[in-house]
Parts: C-alpha cells; structure tokens; sequence
C-alpha cells in the first residue's frame, strides 16, 4: 500500500489533536495500517482491527508499556495494564470484587449528592468553569471514596493526578514534572495502606490489603486513581462542549433525562476520553497486506474507530438515540476498563443532575483549553454561560 506523502499523524502532534478526525478517516481509506518513522510505531484504525487486536493479547502485548513515549523493550509488569495473562488474570479477577454491580449501585445516591454540592453553587450565576469547578471534580471525589483516601487528604492528590499528565514537546508525559507527581501519589497510596492495615474500613484498599503487600497495592492504586479521575474528567469536558454544539440533542436529554444514559455511549463514541492505546507485537503480524515485525509498537486508535463508517452510520453526527452494540472507547477484551460500570453511572449522573439545572448553556467563544497527551484527549477547562 503506498502511503499519500501529505498523510501523517503522531498522538503528540498537538494542532492534529485538536481535530483529529479528517486524518483519522484518511488513515481508515488509505492506510488503515499506518507506518510512523519519526517515532517507530504503527497505528490501527478501523474498527474491526482495532477490536482484533484488544482481544488477541498473546500477539498485542501489554508487558511493553501502553503509552507511546514510555513503551521499551524491557518488560513493565508492575501495573495490571502492563500485564499480561496469567499474571493479568489473577489481579483482575481480584480487583473486580471492587467493581460489582452492588458496589456501584449503592455509590449511586452518594454521585447525586456529590454533584448538588458542586452545582448547586453556581444555579442563578452568569456562569462557571464546567470542568474546573465540577467535571475535575466529581470523578476525583468519587475515585477517593471508592479507595477510602480521607477528605482533608483529596484535593492534593487530585492535584497529584493533574501533575502526571503534565506533558512536554516532543517527550510528552515521560518528564521530570510527570514523573515527579506519579512518584509522589505512589508514596502517598503506599502510606495510606501502611495505614489501613492497622485501621481498615469498607473501602478498596482496605479490601486489597488482604492480598498485596504496600507497593503493589500503591501501584495498582495510583493507575486506579489517576485513570478515574482524568478520564471521567475529560468525558464531562467533551460532554459540555459537544452539547453546547448540539443543542438539539441536548435538549431531547433535558427533557427525557432516561437517554442521558444512552448519551454516555454516544459521547464516548463521538470523543473517546483515551483514543490511543498502545501494544507490543510479539511476533510478526499481517494486517490488510501489511507485514508488522516482531516487536514493534502497534498503536490502536479507539478515537477513530469510533468514527468508523464500516460499523456507524453518518459517523460524524452526534444522535443521543443512537443505537450502539458496543464501542471500543473503554478498549475490548482482557484489558476492557476495569472501572468502566463506575464511569457510566458518574457520566450518567452527571448529565442528568447538569441538565436538571442548566437546560441550555454556551461555551464562552475561545475560551475552553484543552488537555494534549498521547493517550488521553480532553479539555482542562471549559467556561460556560448559562
């Protein structure tokens, strides 16, 4: 397949990140394999593909790390996302016992309270910051509840988490400032659970206690904590500026606040919170013709098989009533997002008690920021009038 010579993406190109999109559909067309020499990958684009490799581990590793700029040849088994079978399995079905559905059920009433505290303040104003003041938020409290960190304790560690994703040009989140934070919430953790052990409670931690030693538990919950805050974050971000430019659909949710969860799907399709995974070929791999050698960075773009015209019809409109058999933004397979029945219900929440109180809202024109890693894609702030 001969690749067009305007063609080109990378995850750290930060103008392309933007709007990613049109490039997306190009490498879908004509490069549905996609050869980066700049930075040694290959990326996959359609869906099909993309779900064939989240559900086929032994030949797409995880052992090599999952974001671009920190994926090496040496093995990186410390974090579940880093593991593979049996390793994986035995983690995974430990730490499932955190997410069943009772757990999550009964975390329902305590979102609802959580978001009326951080939304009731601003009912009556001329506007706020929908991601400062309440996306950040809301999935940082609720991640901390979830692993038992005391109150007095979360807005620190929540400032931890925005540090890691602190990126740099061209070495993205692999820099002194990123790394400094990830060792200083590991520290944290590690010490938190010195301490559930002596006083524990019905909380995460305090459960995986009985089954890891302090540093794998802290590392485990580092991922945890930080991938349940930043995500749900950046869903909630999306959600505000993509309804602001969908009015329509915003207000069929307003009035009929039972497809708020349906509009969850849909937003995760339309703007996946983490686009970009990577994986580790274990041996060599033919897709569509093309030969990936052994041993290379592969990079699966769930963003763009969101989009994916093979699998959604009119993949570029946004349609809360959408009918979706599944989607990869939570990835597929054994690595399929451990927290994903969490981020449904806090998205779900969210919406529904946002729109309970604001019915219609625009976004102050220039001013929302958005957040530029390889992985994750979102906005840090979003100002709104409403």
């Amino acid at each position: 397949m001969t690749l067009a010579a305007d063609l080109y993406w990378d995850p750290l190109d930060t103008e392309i990140d933007a709007d990613p999109y049109a490039i997306w559909r190009r490498m879908r067309d004509e490069a549905p394999v996609y050869r980066n020499e700049r930075y040694d990958f290959w990326a996959l684009s359609r869906f099909h593909d993309v779900e064939a490799a989240h559900r086929d581990p032994a030949t797409y590793s995880s052992a090599h790390g999952t974001v671009l700029e920190m994926m090496t040849p040496e093995l990186m088994t410390d974090v579940i996302i880093n593991m593979d079978p049996p390793q994986h399995t035995e983690l995974r079905a430990l730490v499932s016992r955190a997410f069943t559905p009772r757990r999550i059920r009964a975390l329902e009433e305590r979102i609802r309270a959580v978001c009326a505290e951080l939304l009731d303040p601003h009912v009556g104003s001329s506007g706020f910051d929908y991601v400062a003041d309440f996306g950040a938020q809301l999935p940082s409290r609720v991640i901390s509840m979830l692993l038992g960190v005391p109150e007095q304790e979360r807005e620190e560690q929540r400032q931890n988490i925005d540090l890691i994703f602190h990126i740099e040009p061209d070495v993205g989140m692999f820099n002194d400032v990123s790394i400094g934070a990830r060792l200083a919430l590991q520290e944290y953790l590690a010490g938190l659970a010195a301490r559930k052990r002596v006083k524990p409670g019905d909380d995460l931690i305090s459960l995986l206690c009985e089954h890891l030693d302090d540093n794998e538990l802290a590392t485990f919950c580092n991922l945890l904590f930080a991938a349940g805050t930043e995500t749900v974050g950046r869903l909630l971000g999306n959600a505000a500026v993509v309804l602001a430019e969908e009015p329509d659909q915003r207000a069929i949710l307003a009035t009929d606040p039972e497809l708020c969860a349906n509009g969850v799907e849909e937003l995760l399709r339309y703007e996946a919170p983490s686009p970009v995974q990577g994986r580790w070929t274990t041996e060599k791999v033919t897709v569509h013709g093309v030969e990936i050698p052994k041993d290379s960075k592969v990079l699966l773009l769930t963003g763009s098989a969101g989009r994916d015209e093979r699998v959604f019809p009119d993949p570029d409109r946004f349609d809360v009533r959408r009918t979706i058999d599944h989607h990869l933004s939570f990835g597929y397979g054994i690595h399929f997002c451990v927290g994903a029945s969490l981020a449904r219900m806090e998205g779900k929440v969210a919406l529904e008690e946002t729109l309970k109180r604001f019915p219609s809202w625009e976004v102050e024109p220039g001013a929302a920021v958005r957040q530029h890693t390889s992985t994750v894609r979102g906005y840090l702030s979003v100002p709104i009038r409403v």
